[in-house]
This record gives structure tokens, C-alpha cells and sequence, in this order.
């Protein structure tokens, strides 16, 4: 689907659109360019097939390449997502060695298109090692890291700082997941794009259609967790929350998710929770392809309430797409939920399943409180996390960065 800047305007605000063309003057004609792991799969691949179009939109010459790896680089990778995420593991000496190659191997392949570019954008630490290959580049390269660093584990932090040090700038989803280094640092949470068929609306006939699809009962509240098959969900922390809340409460519970071809933990995830299942036919284990956005649309707005009982979280934009639906969400008190779960208003948010249950059962025996938070919910979402607010701060990063990194930006 073919979407306009204006077309945001009555999610955003005509006042928001006109605002992001005022910004956008300077930057006409400049070349930017995103790159990341994948195409499909993982809210950085979401936002980039949205964010890059509004870009050349708005008169930018703006593209998205990705960096193309083996199995054993997306292992090294993965293991590196893990460490900064705080547990010691660490690559073995072979394990670099196979990741500074495919950086290299990739600066050679789309260096062409990096080296020329006014802005670089390369999105967490597989594409990282590109610029050391690309000595000659003429643009503003910046590390834009979607993950919690707040705790590395530091001999993996060790060897990626010298890496991301040589950027002009780095931008992470909160303040508290930056770390030390020699360049500016900026703050952009990421979004949803409220046109996408993940968000947009849906008849009732097709909400109910999907939910028959998958043998769900219409007459019992169902709670939906859509996350990566990755045990930083937690998803069998959330089968947990759902057996003590099931003893209360008739209820139905969905976890749907998907794979990433940067992510080689998910199958194994996916066997630990379908042995998690057993023979509960109350739980529903769906995986489904990248393209499913309606399918995933349809399955949230049939929840009762959803969960994203993340122990780590860069930020979680399923949390968002709940919002934005009106669903009050449970959340794990990790990353980036605590932006979004504003605790008794949006949401609630909890530390073990024991307290994920707990919440259930207040929420599902009270329609009232429910009614509330969707309200507010969507309102925080309008006000904070939709696509045309993270385009705001990706140009004023631009900006910021091109006029030497000062703390204002002054447009005409």
C-alpha cells in the first residue's frame, strides 16, 4: 500500500504534518540510507518499510539496504543481542573473526551505496563493523541501537565500543540505555504506524472470522501475547500467569508469533512452548509468517487484554499496537514497556507470572476499569508513539548532527 505523508493526517494532526514539511525543507535532496539485518521480521524491519517512503516523501533521496550474513554470523550476532543484554555469554575468537568478515564482505558489496550518502543510519550491532571497512565515507554515519544496554556484559561491550565510537552520533530508544562514548547521543523511542494493516481499522466480520479461524471461543475473554519466539518474552512465564488466572476465570490464552531470519533461538523457543502447551487446548501457539499484519490486527482486537511479559525489552512495539487498539496491556516492568504502561492507567506492570495473574483477574472482573484505560491508552499512543513523531526526531537528529551536534535546530 502506497501511503502519503498527508495521508497522517487525521491519526496525527494536520498541525503535525505541517510541521514535518517545515522541518523537511533543509534536508531536500539529501541522500539517506538505513541499514539493518532483515527485510522481514522485528519492528526494525516494521519501521523502516514505513519510515523510508515518508522520507522521500517529504523530498529526501532516502533507501534501505541490508547487510546479507550466514547462519554462523546471525549466531555471533544473536549472541551479541544476548550479552547487551546482560547475560555472560561471549563470542568465541572465531565467532569475530566470521563477524568482521561479513562486515567486511558487505562494505564491499553496498559500500557504494553508504560511501556517497549524506546520512548512514545503521541499525544495532550487525551492521555495525560496515564503517570501519568505508574509511573514505563522505556522510554522517549514526548507530541507532533498538536493544537494553544499560548492563552489558561487559568483555562483549568491550569489543563493540571501539566499533560504534568512530560514529558521529548514536540514538537508543531511552536514557537509561546509553553508554559512554566520544559523539552525541539522542533519544528516539520508536512507533507504529497507525495506516499499516497491523493497525489500521477492521471490520468486526473479519475480527471474528479470525478468531473462529483459530477455534477460539467467542463467549470467553481471551488474552493475546504477540512477541518473536524469544525467551526474553517470556512466554512461558505468561502460559504460567495464565493457569493461576485460570482457576478464577474461564479463559482463553493466544501467543502468536513469528520468526526473524536474524534470530536462529526462535525454533527452539517455539519446541519449549509447545511442551509448555501440552494437551491444554485453551492454549493457542500460533506461528505465523511476516506478512500476517491483519491476521496479528485481528487476533489483538479480539483480546480481552494482552500481555507482554518481557524480562528484557529494547522497547516492545506490540505494546503500542495494543494501545492503539484500546486494550489495556500487562507488561513486564523491563525497557521500553515502562514507557508505554503507565502503571494503573494503561496498563499495569508486573515482575512475575504470580502478578500477571493477579492482574488478569482485576481486569477481566471489571469492564469499567477496561473501558478507561482504552481510552486513555489510545490518547497516550496519538500523543507519543505514532510514526510521524519518530520522522519529527529522525530529521531533527539530521539536523542536529549536520549543524555540528548543538543542542537547538533552527528551522524557518
Amino acid at each position: 500500500m502506497s501511503v502519503a505523508l498527508r495521508d497522517y493526517a487525521d491519526a496525527a494532526g494536520p498541525e503535525v504534518i505541517d510541521a514535518l514539511e517545515r522541518l523537511a525543507r533543509p534536508l531536500r535532496g539529501r541522500r539517506v540510507v538505513h541499514v539493518n539485518s532483515t527485510r522481514v521480521g522485528g519492528g526494525v524491519a516494521e519501521i523502516l518499510a514505513r519510515l523510508v517512503p515518508l522520507m522521500n516523501d517529504l523530498g529526501m533521496d532516502a533507501g534501505w539496504e541490508v547487510i546479507e550474513g550466514t547462519q554462523e554470523f546471525y549466531g555471533v550476532t544473536k549472541t551479541f543481542h544476548n550479552a547487551l543484554q546482560g547475560v555472560p555469554v561471549t563470542p568465541t575468537p572465531r565467532g569475530l573473526e566470521v563477524y568482521d568478515e561479513m562486515n567486511r564482505q558487505a562494505a564491499r558489496t553496498i559500500g557504494p551505496a553508504l560511501a556517497d550518502a549524506d546520512f548512514v543510519f545503521i541499525h544495532d550491532p550487525q551492521p555495525a563493523a560496515i564503517l570501519r571497512h568505508l574509511p573514505s565515507r563522505r556522510g554522517r554515519w549514526v548507530w541507532r541501537c533498538h536493544i537494553d544496554v544499560s548492563r552489558p556484559h561487559r568483555p562483549v561491550w568491550k569489543f563493540l565500543r571501539p566499533i560504534v565510537a568512530p560514529y558521529d552520533a548514536s540514538v537508543y530508544s531511552m536514557a537509561a540505555f546509553a553508554q559512554p562514548l566520544p559523539h552525541p547521543q539522542y533519544i528516539i523511542a520508536p512507533s507504529i504506524d497507525p495506516l499499516s494493516d497491523k493497525n489500521r481499522p477492521l471490520e468486526e466480520s473479519e475480527v471474528s472470522s479470525v478468531a473462529a479461524r483459530h477455534g477460539l471461543d467467542p463467549s470467553r475473554p481471551v488474552v493475546v501475547q504477540v512477541s518473536r519466539f524469544d525467551r526474553f518474552k517470556d512466554p512461558i512465564g505468561v502460559i504460567q500467569a495464565y493457569r493461576i488466572a485460570k482457576r478464577h476465570l474461564p479463559i482463553q490464552l493466544v501467543l502468536v508469533g513469528g520468526t526473524a531470519t536474524d534470530d536462529p533461538e526462535g525454533d527452539a523457543v517455539l519446541a519449549a512452548v509447545r511442551e509448555a502447551r501440552a494437551d491444554d487446548p485453551d492454549v493457542h501457539v500460533l506461528l505465523l509468517p511476516p506478512d500476517a499484519h491483519r491476521e496479528i490486527n485481528a487476533l489483538q482486537r479480539r483480546a480481552s487484554l494482552v500481555m507482554q511479559k518481557s524480562l528484557k525489552e529494547g522497547f516492545g512495539l506490540t505494546v503500542t499496537e495494543a494501545l492503539w487498539k484500546g486494550k489495556p496491556v500487562i507488561g513486564g516492568r523491563a525497557g521500553g514497556i515502562v514507557l508505554q504502561v503507565v502503571d494503573h492507567h494503561t496498563g499495569f506492570l508486573v515482575d512475575t507470572p504470580e502478578g500477571a495473574a493477579f492482574r488478569m483477574r482485576y481486569l477481566l472482573n471489571r469492564p469499567n476499569a477496561v473501558a478507561l484505560m482504552a481510552e486513555k491508552a489510545r490518547r497516550f499512543v496519538r500523543e507519543n508513539f505514532l510514526l510521524t513523531r519518530h520522522l519529527r526526531e529522525y530529521l531533527t537528529v539530521m539536523l542536529a548532527i549536520d549543524s555540528g551536534g548543538g543542542d537547538q535546530v533552527e528551522v524557518a
